[in-house]
This record gives C-alpha cells, structure tokens and sequence, in this order.
C-alpha cells in the first residue's frame, strides 16, 4: 500500500462484530412465526449484508408489504435476542484498531445496519473512541451495493478515493468499493467465501483482521 492512504472504511457485520449467529437465528425465528418457506441457515447468511428488508425480499418470494412486516417482525425478535455479549469481536480486531488509530489512520464504519443498534454495538465494544465517523443504512439514499456510503464518507472526510480502503465480508463491501472507485479487502472469516470475493476481485483477501498490517 501507498503512503497516500488515509482512511479505513470497514464494514461491521461479519468483519468487526460476529453476528452470524444472531441474525441467522432471528431471521429463521422471523420466518418461522409468519410460516414463510423454509431457508437452510447458509441461505440466510448469505443475505447479510444487504439492508434488513431487503434481505427477506431477496431470500423468499413475496411482496414489498410483505418485506416490510419481516423487517418489523425481525426487529422485534432481534431485541429479545440481542442481549449484552451476543455479538464478539472476531479475533484481533479490537487491537489492529486501536494501532490504526493511534498511528493516524481514519477508522470508519459503512454498515447496512440501523444507526442505533450499530452504534450501541461500537459502544459496547468499547471502540467509539477509535472510530469517530460512522454511517449506517439510514445515513444514505442507496444501501449497498451502491456506492453511496463509501462517496459520503469520502466527502465528509475530504478524501479521494484513492487515500481510502474499504473492507467487508461480502461481494456487497467489495461492489459498493469498486463503484466508488476504492480498492477493497475481503475478509474469509465473515459471511464470504475465498471464492466469491476473488471472483468480485477484491484487490486483497486475508483470513486474518490482523493481517490488514500487511496492507494498512
């Protein structure tokens, strides 16, 4: 990597927070409760990523009213569910953070997540202090993977694209960085394969959060 870069721009689901678990097992239980079609676990993780609506438009057929009850459902599910520590760090996240941060780097969030559960997660992880811009679904027109997020925190932050890394879990992080004209890393460890973000040619791919050290 080039000295030029500036800031990190990280997706939270799968990359920063484990929240496979949780989402999955809400979204079976939301299914469940409205006697929608089955979906094996690996089918609903393969949506996260994408704004909670729109994750059941896209799983099950069905309407957009129909959309908008799971979403609610869901909700309503994931506050029982979401108790404190449901959601870990993946390993090494916390400190490759904090390094970022205390070496200057700009650390960001682009989340297809709601603003106050995202940033009741950062909170409780104890890094809103090293991650002073965050941008969940609600803070732009278009979710993932348009490249809106990426374009407002390049705005709001005086960067150009090329002072800018985006990384995610999904072929979502790595279009919404491309549009955006920023190189991108994938992380395996998430909701992605290998496979899927190599063919979305994602500059690197890394097993690792630790090893964005060897990028960043």
């Amino acid at each position: 990597m080039t000295n030029k870069l500036k800031a990190v721009i990280l997706d939270f689901d799968g990359t920063i927070g484990d929240t496979r678990s949780l989402i999955v097992r809400t979204m079976q239980q939301t299914i469940g409760e409205l006697g929608l079609p089955a979906r094996t676990d690996d089918e609903c993780a393969a949506m996260i990523g994408l704004p909670l609506k729109q994750t059941f438009t896209d799983l099950i057929p069905m309407s957009d009213a129909e959309g908008d009850l799971c979403a609610a459902v869901y909700r309503r599910i994931f506050a029982v569910n979401n108790k404190p520590g449901a959601v870990p760090m993946f390993p090494g996240v916390a400190d490759t953070i904090r390094r970022l941060h205390a070496e200057g780097m700009l650390v960001t969030i682009a989340s297809s997540r709601l603003r106050p559960s995202l940033t009741a997660f950062v909170g409780e992880m104890g890094l809103d202090e090293y991650i002073p811009y965050i941008l969940s679904v609600s803070d732009v027109e278009h979710a993932k993977p348009a490249p809106d997020m990426v374009l407002k925190t390049l705005a709001d932050n005086g960067l150009r694209p090329e002072e800018a890394i985006v990384v995610g879990d999904t072929v979502f992080d790595i279009r919404m960085a491309h549009s955006a004209g920023v190189a991108a890393v994938g992380v395996t460890y998430g909701n992605g394969t290998r496979a899927d973000l190599e063919a979305e040619r994602a500059e690197w791919v890394i097993d690792d959060f630790r090893e964005l050290s060897l990028i960043v």
